[in-house]
């Protein structure tokens, strides 16, 4: 008999995570609501010509390819097998499960680009597949939630990025949680002052990995990569930012990085995002800008941003960017985007880890109906319409059992009510609500039980 498994990576939910995961999906989808984004989807698959090159060298390794239906193999002779994997993966693969949401969204967005309304606002709340190694608050099977905006260059844009994360982390009272912010501007004007210009991608891809392998790791990858001593010797101050004060973040930028016009842009934009926020009037900010924020997807041009819940040993939750011609590769050039993207899965480990879920979350059933008998049942069920007509989320037990049974039947479903209908209640007419908490128990009508439950 065959044992059965889960693919490494992946989760089953059952009801009581759900309702929790529902909670987070509930509050992020309501304020992508509030701030005017529409939703769509897309399909879990896409051609493998969509994804490849869009997530640079590291992030294409991480596609889940998936293999041509048939014999899939027909046709490959012994030079192909020896021509090496990326010669021969388009031969027996052609499609492959989204790595993000973003890269399909610009297809999308080039593929129906005569009926969107520009700028076009949507969310997409939808799994996305990455093949890399399992670990604490990293799957290969998660949810994503974002919201972009594309086709305007508005820093306003931005700074309602700003405005949506702080809304969606405090409604989920995750209250404890720091945003940074970068440029991509500011590290090309970093590859500019160290003598590399041109090498920002590479310094990106080195420097992403900074808080996981450390300032010395990273700059070995970098003089790997073909930066001199002498080059990752003027990177030293990059490691010096420490402030959690932007003002102060930015005067430091500006002496440092005051030779590069295009470091000069990056600040520039950075300042006026925050302008915004200020104006907006968002208080208790948690915003910090961080240089050595990089995110290694090859597509960002312009801001940056990552958010990490502060206490618990799990990466960042949240994280986006402005990215100037994704839709390009698709041949709609020029058409500029910016979004953000809610990691579920880690924003569930981390409200789980602290004790965030409030008591209700996702409530299911809010009161079972117990009937004694078959007659009881009779006037069981005109009482099960009338709470579930008035939106009580209510069940009735399906079999005539022991009450016992039932009762721990509602204890183990975490169900606060039960009415009881025994013969008296059927010959008054007048029902028995229980409180599964207190153990109070009181005679009401069923107008009665709507009022108190409704």
């Amino acid at each position: 008999m065959q044992k059965p498994t889960l693919p490494k990576g992946t989760r089953d939910f059952g009801p009581e995570q759900m309702r929790k995961r529902l909670f987070i999906f509930d509050t992020i989808r309501q304020t992508f609501q509030r701030f005017g984004f529409q939703p769509i989807e897309t399909p879990s698959l896409e051609n493998l010509s969509t994804l490849t090159g869009k997530y640079g060298e590291e992030g294409d390794q991480l596609l889940f390819k998936i293999l041509n239906s048939g014999d899939f193999a027909a046709g490959i002779t012994e030079l192909d097998l020896a021509s090496g994997s990326k010669k021969l993966t388009p031969k027996i693969a052609e499609k492959g499960l989204r790595y993000d949401l973003t890269v399909p969204f610009a297809r999308y967005v080039v593929m129906n680009r005569n009926s969107l309304t520009l700028p076009f606002k949507r969310y997409q709340m939808q799994p996305v597949w990455r093949a890399d190694r399992p670990q604490k608050g990293r799957y290969r099977e998660f949810y994503q939630c974002d919201a972009d905006v594309v086709g305007t260059d508005s820093l306003l844009c931005e700074a309602e990025i700003v405005l949506m994360i702080h809304e969606v982390f405090r409604n989920l009272n995750i209250q404890d949680f720091t945003l940074k912010i970068n440029n991509r501007k500011i590290l090309a004007g970093i590859a500019e002052v160290i003598g590399a210009p041109g090498q920002e991608g590479t310094l990106s891809v080195a420097i992403d990995k900074l808080d996981k392998i450390g300032k010395e790791k990273v700059l070995n990858e970098l003089r790997e990569r073909g930066f001199s001593d002498e080059t990752t010797a003027r990177m030293e101050p990059l490691f010096l930012f420490g402030s959690s004060d932007p003002n102060q973040t930015l005067d430091q930028l500006k002496s440092w990085l005051s030779a590069s016009d295009t470091a000069r842009q990056g600040i520039a934009e950075l300042e006026e995002t925050l302008q915004l926020v200020n104006q907006y009037g968002l208080s208790d900010s948690t915003v910090e800008i961080d240089p050595t924020l990089a995110r290694g997807l090859s597509y960002y041009t312009g801001a940056i941003f990552e958010v990490k819940a502060n206490g618990v040993s799990i990466g960042s939750v949240s994280g986006g960017g402005r990215y100037d011609n994704l839709t390009g590769a698709f041949g709609m050039p020029g058409l500029s985007g910016v979004g953000i993207s809610f990691g579920v899965d880690r924003i569930y480990d981390v409200m789980e880890e602290l004790n965030l879920f409030p008591a209700d979350a996702g409530q299911g059933t809010q009161v079972l109906i117990i009937p004694f008998d078959a007659e009881a049942r009779s006037v069981a069920l005109p009482v099960l319409r009338q709470l579930r007509t008035a939106a009580i989320a209510a069940e009735m037990y399906p079999d005539l059992s022991k009450v016992k049974k039932m009762l721990d039947y509602a204890n183990a479903k975490n169900i606060p009510f039960v009415v009881l209908i025994g013969s008296e209640e059927v010959q008054t007419g007048v029902l028995s609500l229980k409180n599964m908490l207190t153990g109070e128990q009181l005679k009401v009508t069923t107008d009665e039980l709507i009022q108190r439950l409704g």
